[in-house]
């Protein structure tokens, strides 16, 4: 077989950015001039952290959704709808409840109008190649996660795809059934004779992407861009524990943990009459104390790709954890370590009551709690309704969604005692 990079281009993007409105009328940006190629023979596995557009952009590439600039090329032409040869696998299986693992297999077939016999065979043997054999009138109540996850990749190979999307597809199944799923896959994808001759796979999971990719993306956040492309010429079969595959987990380790946890933060830049706000993590509190007593009750510190296994939690969540505890000065995070703070040991070992007056107090040292706070103190007896908060945090972080950065504040803010919302009335309230 010819190198890869000899391979024909099956599907290119070229500049391709995105931008959702937000409330205030702005526009934010999740990707910004995304240029990549796939080719014939690869598998290429998108890893980023939460946020970065890395599923937005694998249902621009199968024209689920249109770029606001730039464009798809299949092939070398301009696609227009959905893009021809592509079929997409889900992380949540997607399957129709009321139809049995057959009946969901043939779905995708019948808008192809083929002959019955055909589809028949279609359906036949992709059941066969992903080992659900003796299962094909079972509903999908009656199979575990990872057969359902099965025939959501039997559905995406029945139509013969030239190209296999799949978005996250492992992580709504046990760790075990998904190592099994990604060997499984590799050996279809290597048996398959052109059909599907690319995978391209989003994850969050870098030992899943070092076993599976040919090339490795790296997306960097806010907005999202390709930060690097990794080549990974690890031999196939690959080996978990192998000496090559663990040095290159810890590179890609370090490639994301340099981008996410900076040795040496930029200055910011602030004025008295400009200060700076704060994107908040899409974390809770509770995850965020559990994390802070957790470090103290094993040493202090860690390495945050090791402590996202130990605490349980997937990379990119931890990795938001960590910036949140590190934003209340429970932590630092000096080159790739996770270091509890004099602070954050006190704060550890505190009744609750105790924590929540120094949760408080620390939520007071960011710009957009002290803002709010005080805008919340001085309305109208003092309650702002809710909307009239999430615009205002629409216009202090214009590139954050308002929603979220909304429910993240409030739930802080309720652990601190520093203010109160009603979901029945609306109002958020001083505490």
């Amino acid at each position: 077989m010819e190198p890869i990079d000899q391979q024909p281009v099956l599907l290119s993007s070229v500049d391709v950015s995105h931008r959702f409105p937000m409330p205030n009328g702005k526009m934010m940006t999740v990707l910004d001039n995304i240029t990549m190629e796939i080719r014939k023979g690869e598998i290429i596995c998108l890893i980023g952290p939460s946020g970065c557009g890395k599923s937005t952009y694998l249902r621009i590439l199968a024209g689920l959704i249109p770029p606001t600039s730039g464009q798809v090329l299949a092939r070398g032409k301009k696609v227009s709808g959905l893009t021809p040869g592509v079929a997409m696998v889900f992380q949540m299986f997607a399957l129709f409840p009321w139809m049995t693992v057959s009946e969901n297999i043939q779905s995708v077939l019948v808008p192809l109008a083929l002959p019955k016999e055909e589809m028949q065979h279609r359906v036949s043997s992709v059941i066969k190649i992903v080992g659900l054999e003796g299962f094909e009138e079972a509903y999908p109540r009656e199979i575990s996660g990872g057969m359902k996850q099965r025939v959501g990749i039997a559905r995406g190979l029945a139509v013969q795809p030239e190209l296999l999307f799949m978005d996250e597809p492992f992580s709504a199944v046990d760790a075990l059934t998904a190592e099994s799923l990604r060997a499984d896959l590799i050996d279809i994808w290597d048996e398959a004779e052109g059909q599907p001759a690319s995978i391209v796979m989003v994850s969050h999971d870098i030992k899943e992407v070092v076993y599976m990719a040919d090339r490795i993306v790296v997306f960097s956040a806010n907005p999202g861009r390709i930060r690097t492309v990794v080549q990974n010429r690890l031999a196939r079969p690959r080996d978990y524990r192998a000496p090559e595959f663990l040095a290159m987990v810890d590179y890609i380790h370090d490639v994301i943990t340099q981008n996410e946890l900076p040795d040496v933060p930029p200055p910011p830049v602030s004025t008295a009459s400009q200060p700076i706000y704060e994107p908040l993590p899409p974390v809770s509190s509770s995850d965020v104390v559990s994390f802070v007593e957790y470090l103290d009750s094993h040493g202090g510190q860690g390495d945050v790709f090791v402590l996202a296994h130990e605490f349980g939690k997937e990379f990119s969540n931890l990795i938001n954890i960590v910036k949140s505890a590190e934003m209340l000065d429970f932590i630092d995070t000096p080159k790739q370590r996770t270091v509890l703070t004099a602070l954050g040991h006190r704060f550890a070992n505190m009744d609750i009551d105790e924590q929540k007056i120094i949760w408080k107090q620390q939520l007071l040292t960011l710009s957009i709690f002290r803002t709010i706070y005080a805008e919340v103190q001085s309305s109208r007896n003092g309650i702002m309704l809710d909307d009239e908060v999430r615009e205002r945090l629409a216009q202090l972080l214009p590139n954050e969604n308002p929603e979220f950065t909304f429910d993240t504040l409030i739930n802080w803010a309720r652990f601190g005692n520093l203010l109160a919302f009603d979901e029945d009335s609306d109002e958020v309230s001083l505490q």
